[in-house]
């Protein structure tokens, strides 16, 4: 490896892909979302005007692209470095693009689309949202689940978050800040995680959102902004998006921090941007998402962040929001695939930094020899894998029992057929 070519790159890139915030750049004027809710409550929906100044960034792509034509692809380093850059540049294309065909483009080039058929599986990630939408459709208002109490306020919220976080990342500073222009609940960085002003949270929220945000977005970062000789893994780069998600959403599973509502909601986003790419339009996934069990506020942010950036008519639209339910889907495997391999070590690369699963292979050689370090901040379920071991063959050997054979009277049969064999 050429490390001063790498260190001249690297720099290079981060200061590339200064300029490009994808999140913050999509952003709908505060208001707009109550408006449309008030016309609804009328019982004259109309769709939202909505208009988002496209960014120049045309010098920013520039640059990104001269970064990666620079760079040695057969280098594993300086592949991550290409990878990174082309993402940016993509991300940049993207915004300069609102409420074009080409907006799209970009957006599932870099996200991928929720109808994509993994090739090995014969599946989608729509295919994994109608099952897990069909197992829990019939558990809505199931007299023995009762609601989850939603009443703790985002500064109380906020203050409890603070605490954790500082007990978490105990030589590093991350601040708790409540906004109110948000459609997120809560939004992770590096030095800060951003709670929704006009939200309320339930106790479910607190431990949803403290290890997907806090104990995933923000460590990555952190950990990544940690490696002195790759100063790009501390970017949070497009591309890694899928991995970001996929881990985070494990995250809330493993911990049991996952409920039937947050279960429902990630197969519903799925679904939604689905439908809006053939053609939806901002009112028909707003109905959709009430009819799928959401408040009318929910359903009407859920939309928000389908349509942002593309047009509220159909068909152009941000796929981001598929992407939760399409990580899970590969991290869970990437992940069971690594302990059969006798491969642990790619398990905690993933938090050493931004990375895609491909990224922590790749790079694997040069966490080896240690020029690139660990991760300084890893959860207790991702560090302790002698549990994570046994709960992945677990998984691994239960998704052999064929549901379709079995029904709740054969629990009774079985004890009968027991006796007799006494």
């Amino acid at each position: 490896m050429d490390t001063k070519k790498v260190e001249t790159l690297d720099s290079a890139l981060v200061q590339a892909s200064k300029k490009i915030r994808v999140l913050k750049a999509l952003e709908w004027p505060l208001g707009s979302e109550e408006r449309f809710l008030q016309n609804w409550r009328k019982g004259n929906p109309l769709l939202p005007e909505v208009i988002l100044k496209p960014q120049d960034l045309n010098e920013s792509i520039s640059a990104l692209e001269s970064i990666a034509v620079r760079c040695d692809e057969d280098d594993p380093v300086e592949k991550f470095l290409a990878e990174t850059a082309r993402s940016y540049a993509d991300s940049a294309r993207m915004l300069i693009n609102f409420g074009s065909p080409e907006f799209t483009r970009y957006s599932t080039k870099i996200y991928g689309r929720p109808d994509a058929v993994y090739k090995l599986q014969g599946m989608s990630a729509v295919d994994g949202a109608k099952f897990f939408l069909e197992v829990t459709d019939a558990l809505l208002g199931n007299v023995h689940l009762p609601p989850t109490p939603t009443d703790i306020s985002s500064a109380d919220f906020a203050g409890w978050l603070k605490a954790e976080v500082n007990e978490f990342f105990d030589v590093d500073t991350v601040e708790v800040v409540v906004d109110q222009n948000m459609s997120s609940k809560a939004l992770a960085g590096a030095t800060r995680i951003r709670v929704r002003g006009s939200a309320l949270f339930s106790q479910l929220d607190k431990d949803q959102l403290l290890y997907h945000e806090a104990f995933v977005h923000t460590a990555t970062i952190i950990n990544g902004k940690k490696q002195s000789n790759l100063k790009s893994l501390g970017l949070g780069a497009p591309r890694t998006t899928r991995t970001q998600e996929g881990l985070a959403v494990i995250a809330e599973l493993i911990t049991n921090a996952m409920d039937i509502t947050r279960l429902r909601r990630v197969a519903l986003r799925v679904i939604a941007v689905k439908q809006a790419l053939d053609g939806a339009d901002f009112i028909d996934v707003f109905k959709f998402f009430l009819d799928g069990g959401q408040t009318e506020v929910e359903s009407v942010r859920s939309a928000q962040r389908i349509f942002r950036g593309g047009d509220v008519r159909g068909g152009i639209v941000f796929t981001k929001d598929a992407v939760y339910l399409q990580g899970l889907l590969e991290v869970h495997t990437f992940i069971r695939i690594a302990i059969r391999d006798n491969r642990p070590d790619l398990i905690r690369n993933l938090f050493a930094g931004r990375l895609t699963m491909a990224d922590a292979l790749r790079l694997s050689p040069v966490f080896e020899t240690g020029w690139l370090k660990p991760p300084v901040y890893l959860p207790v379920w991702a560090s302790d894998l002698r549990r994570l071991a046994a709960m992945m063959a677990y998984s691994a050997f239960i998704s052999n029992i064929r549901l379709d054979k079995v029904y709740l009277e054969r629990a009774i049969e079985f004890e009968d057929e027991l006796k007799l064999v006494q």
